[in-house]
């Protein structure tokens, strides 16, 4: 995992979230409700900044994080084993999952190129990739 990742705060701007992400080469952001506990409160990604910042015509200076962010994103705890991580970002299709503590707090985030990059098992990057990229529009 990448270790205390930056986060923001639900009343952040869509600008500040953006530039957090250009500034730091990442493609989410965690958002805490604050930044001193880093309680998880969601995450906001470069995709929901094209979906309901850009594509809707909004102002990206005056939207909040808030109005755009994923609430309740799946996570994993810090001493769970990384094949219950992988499984859950497989099963949800997500690339990044926020790691917390006992008490809800953010500590980390692992990320797809986590995974490829920190691993030696090329066979399991290549099935994450595939089972998140895979399209569950069936499903219910």
């Amino acid at each position: 995992m990448t270790a205390d990742p930056v986060c923001c705060v639900p009343t952040d701007t869509a600008v500040r979230a953006a530039k957090l992400m250009k500034a730091e080469n990442i493609g989410s952001v965690p958002v805490c409700e604050d930044r001193h506990t880093k309680k998880l409160v969601g995450i906001v990604t470069d995709r929901d900044l094209a979906l309901y910042i850009v594509a809707e015509d909004r102002d990206a200076s005056s939207t909040k994080v808030q109005d755009v962010m994923t609430r309740q994103p799946v996570t994993c705890r810090a001493d769970d084993d990384i094949q219950s991580a992988l499984d859950a970002m497989e099963k949800n299709q997500v690339r990044r999952i926020p790691v917390l503590d006992d008490v809800g707090h953010l500590i980390g985030i692992i990320a797809q190129a986590d995974v490829a990059t920190r691993t030696d098992q090329p066979e399991k990057t290549a099935e994450v990739v595939e089972e998140i990229s895979t399209s569950n529009a069936q499903a219910v």
